[in-house]
């Protein structure tokens, strides 16, 4: 019989708070190339948004093109500098991957928005 190697749980602390790139793959940390390539080829699962704010903790506040409704999104990273107001962006509602421009970032949507996803 063969015996599987136990793993180890990853650490609980995001790298990204040492200085260095985050590991974790997670919503909301790094993307996971999986979940990069799942978002690509469901192209109807994409929405187009408009950011209507965007706080240093980490969350964005999006509002959907074609109903008006808004979504709260966070990334472990402050997206002041990739970001600003009025900037037009893509929310895959399967995968919560964030579009802006060619930058893809994995987010973490507000459980209340979940239903209502863009």
């Amino acid at each position: 019989m063969t015996r599987q190697p136990t793993r180890t749980p990853l650490h609980p602390v995001c790298a990204v708070e040492f200085g260095m790139e985050c590991a974790r793959a997670a919503e909301g940390h790094s993307l996971h190339p999986m979940r990069r390539r799942l978002a690509a080829a469901t192209p109807s699962k994409w929405a187009d948004a408009i950011v209507s704010s965007v706080s240093e903790d980490g969350w964005l506040e999006l509002v959907s093109v074609e109903t008006s409704s808004t979504v709260q999104v966070w990334h472990h990273h402050d997206l002041a500098e990739a970001l600003s107001i009025g900037e037009p962006v893509a929310l895959h509602a399967a995968y919560n991957v964030l579009a802006v421009g060619s930058e893809w970032f994995s987010v973490v949507v507000e459980p209340a928005a979940v239903e209502a996803a863009l």
